[in-house]
């Protein structure tokens, strides 16, 4: 089984070359399986067995199921769609000794730059296009390999393997083409759009990986495609919540966008997005604030954010005693500073969960005199205050354009995140939670 779920994962993130088709591709299959899509900007009219979707800006997204019963509270499987990569500028045609052409890009996130060098690049996004009735979104993906950054050769740069500190406005612009090109990129995109080039009123445009997903390893125990971090999680939190039956809570399948970049934005996990949807359902099922407010106390959240495998390469860089690795199970993340949001009552609520799935769970922590970064739980947890745990799956190569991970590790997420959308945790006195699933 965790075979052809890898087969699936690769042909999920094959379709999603930027975060607006990681939203476009969840609502393709969501729609597949009968949700309606709601709208911020209208009334919602919803039902007891009711299954709803919202979007906002075209790259985050909120489904959830109403059970056909009063619910107890909301199961929240959040992640992120966004990925390290290059944001294609303004105005991006740039001239280079009268023979070339490349492209002007700044950088979106933190990406490790040199594996972005020679190899096939291409540019997704989206356009903003004049219509006669207004204005509409266009997806876009230039299908082929089309850009490529060039390293420079080890002749003119002798100390190149000893490491370089590379200058993002210089060293990593992509070629595009010859002289000729000059004036072309724009028509490029436009007619991979299939929209007229002068109604292009907006856009924002990327730059992606071309590498297919590889099986690899002695015995095909490895996989490595782009987006892994965090498409990986995505994708089994879908995968999952298309597969559960509500049980006394809500499930709620969140993707947010720019956690790469702090998530400070509308449709980032430190916006209202989540807590907008989780208010719009509580009145849309004629319920009260205080309700509402019981509802979240008997809430659980888990934030999903790949996590870091011990590097065989570099085994010192981890925790001596907390040392996740391929193949091993869901990891559970925790840091003493919030980094991660996980504690003891989170982190035993989870391993609880797995264990109902028969999934095996690991634990990460930083080195104490390495930080690490944060992701979803804690930002999101300043809007919507619920036991959270921070979670992933095992990787290596984190921020890399073509990452590795574990051939089992998104099957057992799969299986764990529908245990997790089936159940109910619920607040039943002090110091004391019911843990409730499905047909139990």
């Amino acid at each position: 089984m965790h075979r052809r779920i890898v087969k699936e994962l690769f042909s999920f993130i094959a379709a999603c070359p930027s975060v607006f088709h990681v939203t476009d591709q969840m609502k393709r299959m969501l729609d597949g399986k009968g949700y309606e899509q709601l709208l911020e900007g209208s009334s919602w009219n919803l039902h007891e067995g009711g299954r709803y979707y919202v979007i906002r800006n075209g790259s985050a997204l909120i489904a959830f199921q109403i059970p056909k019963k009063k619910f107890v509270g909301f199961q929240i499987m959040a992640s992120h769609g966004d990925s390290p990569c290059f944001k294609i500028k303004e105005q991006p045609e740039m001239e280079a000794e009268q023979m070339y052409v490349k492209l002007n890009v700044e950088k979106y996130g933190g990406a490790i730059l040199s594996p972005w060098f020679d190899r096939p690049l291409s540019v997704a996004g989206r356009l903003i296009v004049r219509e006669d009735d207004g204005l509409a979104v266009k997806l876009v993906s230039v299908d082929r390999d089309l850009v490529m950054i060039p390293s420079l050769a080890i002749h003119m740069n002798r100390k190149t393997n000893e490491g370089n500190a590379y200058n993002l406005q210089k060293d990593l612009l992509p070629l595009y083409g010859g002289a000729d090109a000059k004036g072309t990129f724009l028509r490029q995109v436009s007619e991979a759009a299939g929209v007229r080039e002068e109604a292009i009123l907006g856009k924002d445009l990327f730059l992606y990986d071309r590498g297919k997903g590889s099986v690899w390893g002695a015995e095909q125990e490895f996989i490595s495609i782009g987006k892994l971090d965090d498409l990986q999680c995505v994708f089994a939190s879908l995968k999952a919540f298309l597969l559960a039956e509500p049980g006394e809570s809500i499930p709620v399948h969140c993707v947010f966008d720019n956690e790469e970049v702090g998530s400070g934005t509308k449709q980032g996990a430190a916006s209202t997005f989540l807590y907008d949807t989780l208010n719009r359902i509580n009145e849309g099922m004629g319920r009260t604030a205080q309700e509402y407010r019981q509802a979240v106390a008997s809430s659980f959240m888990v934030s999903a954010d790949n996590a870091h495998a011990v590097h065989p390469n570099y085994p010192e860089k981890a925790c001596p005693t907390n040392r996740p690795v391929l193949n091993g199970g869901i990891v559970i993340k925790y840091s003493a500073n919030q980094k991660y949001t996980t504690d003891g009552v989170a982190a035993a609520l989870f391993q609880e969960i797995c264990d109902h799935a028969g999934v095996p769970c690991q634990t990460f922590c930083n080195r104490s005199d390495i930080p690490g970064g944060s992701t979803l739980g804690n930002l999101s947890g300043m809007q919507v205050a619920v036991n959270c745990v921070d979670i992933g799956l095992p990787q290596l190569s984190m921020h890399s354009p073509y990452e590795t991970a574990g051939i089992r590790d998104t099957w057992y997420l799969v299986q764990a995140a529908k245990a997790f959308f089936e159940c109910s945790v619920a607040e039943s006195g002090y110091g004391r939670i019911a843990l409730r699933f499905e047909g139990i």
